[in-house]
Order: C-alpha cells, then sequence, then structure tokens
C-alpha cells in the first residue's frame, strides 16, 4: 500500500533526468523515496500473490514471478540514482547522462555495457508481469477485482506511454501506483479485521471469572 501511493506520489514532482538534477537535495529526497518503495513492493507484490496463489493458478505465478523480477532489477537502478550517480556526476558527467537517458529515451554518447539491454528487460517484464498479475487477481477474485483491472490496463498501456515525452511517461504511471496501493489497502484491512475477530472459545479473563461465580 505504501510503496503504492509513493509510485503514484513521486510522478508529478520527480526531478528533471538531467545531470545537474543529481547533486540536489530534491534528488536525494525523491530517490531515497524510491528505493524505499522498491524493496517495499518486492515485500508487497510477494503477500498479494500469497494470499490468492491457489486460485491464481499458473497465471498468477508467471505474472508474480516476472512482475517481481522486473522491480528487482529496477530496484538495481534506483540503487545506482541514489547512491552512485551522485558521486559520478563531477567526474563522469557522460555516463551520468546516459545512465539518465535510459528511463528518458535519450541515446547515450558514451558506451553503457549491458545496462540498456537490462533496463530494456525492466519494462518488458513490467508490462507482461503487470498485465499477467492483474488478470489473475481479477479471475481470482479474492482481492478487489477492479484494482486488478487497473492493474492489466495500466500495464497492457505500458508502450502507449513510452511514445509520449518522458514527464508525461511519469503521469501514465499514476494508475499503476493507485492500483497495487488499492490492493495493498485491501489486503491490509483483511488482515487487520481477522486480527479483530474474537478466537471462539476463548473468553476474557473477567468474563470467565463472573461465569464462575
Amino acid at each position: 500500500m505504501v510503496a503504492g501511493i509513493i509510485f503514484a506520489g513521486i510522478q508529478p514532482i520527480h526531478p528533471a533526468d538531467v545531470v545537474s538534477s543529481v547533486t540536489t537535495s530534491a534528488w536525494a529526497i525523491i530517490t531515497t523515496m524510491k528505493t524505499v518503495m522498491c524493496f517495499l513492493f518486492l515485500l508487497g507484490i510477494a503477500g498479494l500473490y500469497a494470499r490468492q496463489a491457489k486460485k491464481a493458478g499458473w497465471l498468477g505465478l508467471a505474472g508474480f514471478l516476472l512482475f517481481s523480477l522486473s522491480w528487482w532489477l529496477q530496484t538495481a537502478f534506483v540503487f545506482a540514482e541514489t547512491f552512485i550517480l551522485p558521486l559520478l556526476a563531477s567526474t563522469a558527467p557522460e555516463f551520468v547522462d546516459g545512465m539518465l537517458g535510459l528511463g528518458a529515451g535519450r541515446a547515450s554518447e558514451v558506451s553503457l555495457g549491458a545496462l540498456p539491454v537490462l533496463y530494456g528487460l525492466v519494462g518488458i517484464f513490467y508490462m507482461l508481469g503487470g498485465l499477467l498479475f492483474g488478470i489473475s487477481t481479477f479471475r481470482a477474485g479474492i482481492l478487489p477485482r477492479w484494482a486488478g483491472a487497473l492493474l492489466a490496463i495500466t500495464a497492457a498501456l505500458t508502450p502507449t506511454a513510452a511514445l509520449l515525452p518522458h514527464h508525461i511517461q511519469r503521469l501514465a504511471a499514476v494508475p499503476m501506483g493507485l492500483a497495487l496501493a488499492w490492493l495493498g489497502y485491501a489486503l491490509w484491512s483483511e488482515r487487520r479485521e481477522q486480527a479483530s475477530e474474537p478466537v471462539p472459545g476463548k473468553a476474557s479473563p473477567q468474563l470467565r471469572q463472573t461465569g464462575a461465580k
């Protein structure tokens, strides 16, 4: 739930993906939040899958694995944005610009090795994983169906969003964050209700004493 809120909330205020941004306090704050968000997503997606694993079937398992893998890879790139790129901004600005260009769709002036391929896999796994996980969530009917539908639709539209300017692409990610926050809230609410339900056969000590008189 928290990860989805962060994901949706940071999109409109994310600093521009340019070298001059990576040494600002705004960049440090936002990318630190993104790092926390990635780890929360990995935990949250696992929890969502565990809740509906039996009914989600192989489709749900495939979606879970692909979607999780996309966030594992994304975590590595976000970690670099947070802790590595600011240190290289003054000594290797071309490399930093190339790394930032991966998400912004700019060509790099220096060789980035296999990083562009890995970043491309992030998008593929994000799209396919989100689509399959959303469909399986809708079909399972354990968590809110429309949240699953929103997840699937947003993931399916990812290639279309890639055609938009980068600052608009970020706004296109907001529905994905809202869908995941919705699913997370539903799971949290369900567990909270279960925790508050009295255990059958158990009464409070005061009631037991009253009944014994």
